[in-house]
């Protein structure tokens, strides 16, 4: 597929099938994500990869996540519709940087610098990964309310690191359309 096809054609998927993933596509997806540009080639990821049995496992720590924050009245937005979603998704990866800590905890300027270039270094590898499964025919979701449960599934996994997002992928059980984009007119400035 074509580079700008793909980027073109990439859609978030948010129903999936039961069918497993094949470990030898999981392993061409996750070589994708290290094969993104890091700053000064630190490539400050991690992936944790939940599958088979270990979903419900996961799906269920993500819930006590939510259910934490209602119960101290602190709303939760979509992450009920995200917990369905990665419960019938029949892979989650969770990506960290293990060289970070929890997003709120003190940092000085370096520690704030170095956190800022290592997300955007794994925002790359996700990209990748989003891109990559495409070329397997599977859809992905990349997801951010994992932060509702942030504790719970950081203790889950035993990683002591940032947690950056979470993707979720499978074969797609749906063909979303296109969602609006802004014109490239209204977000570029061209300084000559």
């Amino acid at each position: 597929m074509e580079t700008m096809k793909a980027i073109e054609a990439r859609r978030s998927i948010r129903k999936f099938r039961p069918t497993p993933v094949s470990q030898d596509i999981l392993q061409k997806i996750l070589r994708a994500a290290t094969l993104a540009p890091s700053g000064k080639n630190k490539q400050p990821w991690k992936f944790y990869v939940v599958q088979g049995e270990k979903r419900q496992e996961m799906v269920d720590i993500m819930w006590k996540g939510i259910q934490r924050l209602e119960e101290s009245s602190i709303k939760t937005g979509s992450a009920k519709f995200t917990h369905k979603i990665m419960e019938h998704a029949p892979v989650t990866i969770f990506i960290f940087n293990p060289t970070s800590k929890h997003p709120l905890l003190k940092r000085d300027v370096l520690e704030i610098y170095s956190d800022i270039v290592d997300v955007q270094s794994i925002g790359a590898a996700i990209q990748n990964m989003l891109l990559a499964a495409m070329e397997f025919d599977l859809g992905t979701l990349w997801i951010c309310d994992i932060f509702l449960a942030y504790e719970e599934l950081c203790d889950w996994i035993g990683e002591k690191g940032q947690l950056i997002a979470a993707i979720s992928l499978g074969c797609p059980d749906q063909s979303p359309n296109a969602r609006s984009r802004h014109p490239v007119d209204d977000v570029a400035v061209f300084i000559n």
